[in-house]
């Protein structure tokens, strides 16, 4: 298991558990990225922030921050 912000570009990861707490945690729930969803990484950012990702047929930026707490497969 790693995190989302260790996936390459072009690659694909399915999400096994959202760290976090309280509204950290729903902020990113909100967004759709849910337990068991597929997660394609469309870019990084040259200084690597943000991460530009593909979830649930729509295009979202994602920080490193953000990305750190999200546990992938």
């Amino acid at each position: 298991m790693y995190n989302l912000k260790e996936v390459p570009v072009g690659g694909t990861a399915k999400v096994v558990k959202i760290h976090g707490e309280g509204a950290v945690k729903r902020r990113i729930m909100d967004m759709g990225i849910t337990k068991g969803v597929e997660i394609y990484v469309r870019k990084v950012a040259p200084l690597g922030d943000p991460i530009e990702i593909n979830v649930r047929g729509y295009e979202l930026s994602l920080r490193k921050a953000d990305a750190e707490n999200i546990e992938v497969e």
